[in-house]
């Protein structure tokens, strides 16, 4: 309660305080970096949400200069979108802003119980995941920094 409370203080126009994404943007730039460009259809299974919410997000990220359509790749028919150089950026930007704000926060815990707290999230995640059929690839964020 108490984290979702601060994140709402803290959000102006879907952005925390010191953010460069907001939070629609950072989740479709993460799972198109981790997948590769995706269609309409692709996010939408993969999201669970329907064309009309993500043509307004991907219409957002364009104007941004976050994503960009092209062919697909694989000569489907459907365009899909990828990341631009500027998208990955301000992704890692934002993921840097992320991580330094959860090392402030676990400044004095000991390393084990912050082992044992990812150990949980990730845990957690993997039960959502399970639950609603819908898992979030991790294949190349592995090898991302943190």
């Amino acid at each position: 309660m108490l984290l979702s409370r601060y994140m709402h203080l803290h959000k102006s126009k879907g952005r925390r305080e010191g953010s460069i994404l907001d939070r629609s943007a950072y989740i479709l730039l993460s799972r198109i970096r981790t997948q590769g460009p995706m269609s309409i259809g692709q996010l939408g299974e993969a999201f669970g949400l329907d064309a009309s919410t993500l043509n307004r997000q991907t219409a957002s990220a364009m104007r941004a200069g976050l994503v960009e359509r092209i062919p697909d790749p694989e000569g489907g028919m459907a365009r899909k979108f990828r990341i631009t150089g500027e998208g990955e950026n301000r992704l890692d930007e934002e993921r840097a802003y992320i991580v330094t704000s959860l090392k402030n926060i676990m400044t004095d815990w000991p390393e084990e119980d912050i082992a044992a707290f990812a150990d949980y999230l990730q845990r957690f995640n993997a039960g959502i995941e399970r639950l609603y059929g819908m898992p979030w690839p991790r294949t190349q964020m592995a090898d991302r920094p943190a």
